[in-house]
Formats: structure tokens, sequence, C-alpha cells
């Protein structure tokens, strides 16, 4: 992929392109261009910060992974150490307490304390978790910067196709009115006035499918954006283009490294690599230590005792191995779960390269060949059409033309900026708003 190194430049020399057709065509009609579908513009960085910061969905994540911190501590602690209270007495005839050795009181303690390792294992398996988890907090934020790029810029493709249809009706009105006064010179049929009226209101009706999109998009924005649906949002600003100049390897090895959706499922295969040490621990078995105090009473001395208990690893077959068996079988779902989710990150990123430079290639023919083509031709068909030499179908057909390659050229202009982003943020070079 050859470097751009001049990004404004080029921006500047597409924007000049696309305005030198419509100026040429609207002055050839003499046409001020007024847009009645306006509205209040928005920046995207804008909506970007608003949706970091009020998200629901990363708010959701943010706090699963708050969460999991605060399971590290109970994760390495020791078990709650256990007292026993009571009282033995001698007979039930009385209350026997200072006047027979065997009747006393009694206070007992006891702890469990886990085999060496295992209290740190399960620290660095809760620790692993709740890094997983963080790292999906982090591809959570580059998730929806990227879904509120795509909505934005589906958003300003509508209000921009509103605009372009609207030159059209203007020049279709334009065409009728020559129509109708070719017709009533009886140069012309009354067939190319019922055309030109027919063209202009299925351009209405185009008109009219847009802007129930813009709506349908400005829900779904305003829910990404943590923002009731119904509240207004206004028209997008077109930002400057993005300048980009990685090759795919470059993006593929940067995503690798960088993305925190990798990183979460490292952190799920060092946690099953700790389940399986502390399976393998299991095998060996714990001690409480348990610590009695008897008062006696009387002339009789108090006792004390120290003692140990052992659990017995006997069932090792049916319980140890199985569980060994499961944790093993765990990590190996996780090392897949992993390579997985690199080839698919590698996939993805294949894909959205593709479009990029597939719409770059697109808006270079649009803006250099096909719009200054189409421009020219209706130059032709106008010029035509008023010495009678063209009929209207002619024009209205190369009109069309025109107005289909200015739409196309920023359909890709879209589809170009929302791939940029997706590369950006899948291989996280940055984060806005952070």
């Amino acid at each position: 992929m050859s470097k751009r190194t001049d990004g404004c430049h080029r921006v500047s020399s597409r924007r000049g392109g696309r305005t030198a057709g419509l100026v040429l065509v609207a002055g050839i009609f003499l046409l001020s261009a007024t847009h009645v579908w306006a509205a209040p513009e928005v920046k995207l960085d804008d909506l970007i910060n608003e949706a970091l910061r009020n998200s629901p969905e990363i708010k959701a994540v943010g706090a699963g992974a708050q969460a999991a911190r605060h399971r590290i501590g109970p994760a390495q602690s020791l078990a709650d150490p256990m007292v026993m209270v009571g009282y033995q007495n001698y007979g039930f005839d009385r209350f026997s307490y200072g006047e027979s050795p065997d009747a006393q009181m009694m206070v007992s303690a006891s702890q469990l304390f886990p085999f060496p390792g295992k209290r740190g294992l399960k620290g660095e398996i809760a620790t692993d978790e709740a890094d997983s988890l963080q790292a999906n907090y982090h591809t959570a934020r580059f998730k929806i910067v990227s879904k509120v790029a795509g909505l934005y810029y589906d958003l300003f493709l509508a209000y921009k196709s509103i605009d372009l249809l609207e030159d059209k009706t203007a020049l279709l009105i334009r065409i009728e009115k020559a129509a109708t006064a070719r017709y009533s010179s009886g140069m012309g049929s009354q067939q190319e006035v019922v055309m030109a009226q027919t063209e202009k209101y299925m351009i209405r009706e185009q008109e009219e499918m847009q802007r129930q999109k813009i709506q349908s998009l400005e829900g779904m924005l305003n829910a990404a954006l943590g923002r009731d649906s119904i509240m207004p949002l206004g028209r997008p600003e077109q930002p400057a283009e993005h300048t980009f100049d990685y090759s795919l390897s470059a993006m593929i090895e940067i995503a690798q490294k960088n993305s925190h959706n990798i990183l979460a499922r490292q952190k799920m295969v060092d946690a099953a690599e700790a389940r399986v040490k502390l399976a393998q621990k299991e095998y060996y078995p714990d001690i409480t230590v348990n610590g009695n105090y008897y008062s006696r009473g009387g002339s009789e001395k108090d006792m004390w005792s120290l003692t140990t208990q052992i659990n017995v690893p006997l069932y090792t077959e049916t319980k140890q191995k199985e569980s060994l068996h499961e944790a093993e079988a765990l990590l190996e779902a996780a090392k897949n779960e992993l390579e997985a989710t690199k080839l698919a990150i590698s996939s993805t990123i294949q894909d959205s390269y593709s479009m990029e430079q597939s719409a770059e290639r697109l808006m270079d023919l649009y803006q250099k060949g096909l719009i200054p083509k189409a421009t020219q031709d209706i130059e032709a068909a106008l010029s035509g059409y008023t010495t009678g030499k063209v009929d209207a179908l002619t024009v209205t057909s190369r009109l069309k033309a025109l107005i289909d390659d200015e739409t196309l050229y920023w359909e890709q202009y879209a589809n170009r900026e929302k791939a940029v982003i997706r590369l950006t943020t899948m291989s996280e070079l940055h984060e806005s708003g952070q």
C-alpha cells in the first residue's frame, strides 16, 4: 500500500471534485442550492466521548470488572475460625460444677489451614479472572466507539442522500418547466411533461424513506449514547477524512499485540492453568488445628488440649482425579478460545482493510472519472434539449446517472471511514475520551 503523506490535501481534492461537479450543473440551471432538511450539526468526537461516559453497556462491564476485583481478597484468605463454648455436667440430679472433676466449662477454637500453595493459587485464579474482565471493559469501550462511529456515518449518509435528492428535485422542476414550455409551443409532447413529473414524485418518495431511516438511526444512536431514544440528535457534521498509512500485515501485528480482547482470553488461559495446579494440590490434605480449654471449678485444676485434624483424600479416583480432568479440559477450551479470537480478529481486520482499500479506489474512480463524465453528459443533453435534438428521457436519464454517481461516491466515503475506525479500534491504536 502506498503511504499518503498529505491526507488533508487529498481530502480537499476529493471535496473539490465533488463541489465542482455540482456547481457546474447548478450553473447550467442558474440554481441556488437550498436544502429544507436542515438540523443543528453534531460532531463525531462529542458523541464518542458522551458514549464512553454514559453507555449502559460500558457501565455494566465496568461494574462486573470492579466486582471481580473484590473477589481476590476472599479467594486467598483463610477460612473463618470456629469457636465453641459449652458445659459438661456430672449426673442429672444437680448442678455438679466444682463438685465433680467431670463437670467443666469448655471453650475451644479451631482453624483450617489449606495445604501450602492452595491459597496462592486461588488468589491467582481470582486475579486472572479480574484482569480478564478488566480487559473486556476496555474492549467494550472500543466496541462502543466503533458502533457510534458506524451509526454516525450511516446517519451522515442519510442526510447527504436527502441533499442530493433535493438537488435532483430542483433540477427536475426546471426540466418540467422546460418540457411544459416546449409542449405549449408545440415543440414537445405531453409525455415529456408527465415523465418529468413522475420522476419528481419518485424522488419525493425516496426522500421520505431517507427521513424514516434517519429516525431509526437516531434511535439506535441515542441508545448507544445512553439517551432516551426520542431525544433530538442533530445532523452529523462531515468530519475530516481519516488518514490511513498501515499495511495489512502491520495492522494484524498491532492487533495481536494490543487487543484487549486477546488479553482477556489470555488471562482466562492463565486462570485455567492455575486451576489445573490447584486440582493437583487437592490430592494433598488440609490441616485443622483445634485448641481447647476446660474449667473444672473447685479444687480441680483446669485442663487444656491441642489437637489437629487432617482430611484423608481417600476417594481420589472419583473425586480429585475427575476434578483434575475437568480442569485440564477447561484449560484446553480456554486455549482454543484464545486461538479462535486471534484468528477472528485477523479475519475481521483483513475484511475491513479490504473494504478501506476498495472504497478508496472507488472514490477516486467516481471523483476523477464517473462524476466528471456524467457532468459533461448532462451538460450536452441539456444543450441538445433546448434545441430539440435530445428528448427529455435522455436528459432525465443523464441527470439520474450524475446524482447516482454522487450518491455512490458518498456511500464509499462512509464505508471507508467506518472501515478505518473499525481497524483502529480493533487494533486499539488509541482510545477517545480516555
